[in-house]
């Protein structure tokens, strides 16, 4: 709320979840600074989650992203209120993720008889 209080024209959530992971041999920290960013579909009930809150208490495009790897995760993520999406950690493993994210979009959309995207945004909450 206070970002947008701020003037902000939108909302973007999330990135990364912070985690850490130990070597049991060394007994150490595996991650240089001891701790670092878990992402990808680990993180995607924390995200979806987050952005149904945010989209919910403010006034504000909400882009959404966090473990979002198909078109069905993107669903979701524009059911829980996200005007736009992003498909980040996916890209790493499948370069060509992002269109398989749209691809799977427009095939539920085609397979509900949905004209527009923007029936879906924040359909989860009527």
């Amino acid at each position: 709320m206070a970002v947008a209080e701020a003037g902000a024209d939108a909302i973007s959530l999330i990135n990364t979840v912070k985690g850490m992971a130990i070597d049991i041999i060394t007994r150490q920290p595996l991650l240089g600074n001891e701790s670092g960013g878990l992402s990808g579909p680990a993180i995607k009930p924390i995200a979806l989650g987050m952005v149904y809150e945010v989209a919910g208490a403010v006034d504000l495009p909400v882009i959404g992203g966090g473990g979002i790897a198909t078109g069905s995760d993107a669903v979701e993520f524009i059911m829980a209120g996200a005007s736009a999406i992003q498909a980040g950690t996916a890209s790493f493993a499948n370069p060509h993720a992002p269109l398989d994210v749209l691809e799977g979009i427009e095939q539920f959309m085609q397979k509900e008889g949905i004209e527009d995207i923007a029936e879906l945004v924040g359909a989860a909450r009527h």
